[in-house]
């Protein structure tokens, strides 16, 4: 157990339900991503505690495949030097 769950220089979305980010796994595996569901790290804030780990690589195909479907999430995070830095946050409407 000793192996980080996030690499230095991967993303995290990380979303605002649970709803949305089981929809958005969804998504992202059945268009062929090596994209992984995970626990939020603590030092991030997630109210559903859950979080999608793609690698730098991925980031444009990823968030253009949430964007399309509507489907982004909260925030976006890398981890970077240790430390996770936001990129982005994303306003919703909650319904």
């Amino acid at each position: 157990m000793g192996q980080q769950v996030v690499r230095e220089g991967q993303y995290l979305a990380v979303f605002n339900s649970t709803h949305r980010v089981l929809k958005a796994e969804g998504l992202l595996k059945s268009s062929g991503l090596a994209i992984m569901l995970i626990p939020a790290p603590r030092a991030v804030q997630a109210d559903c505690g859950l979080a999608i780990r793609f690698d730098e690589e991925q980031h444009d195909t990823v968030m253009q495949l949430l964007s399309e479907q509507n489907l982004l999430p909260a925030f976006l995070c890398q981890l970077r030097n240790d430390t996770y830095i936001t990129i982005r946050e994303y306003q919703h409407e909650n319904h």
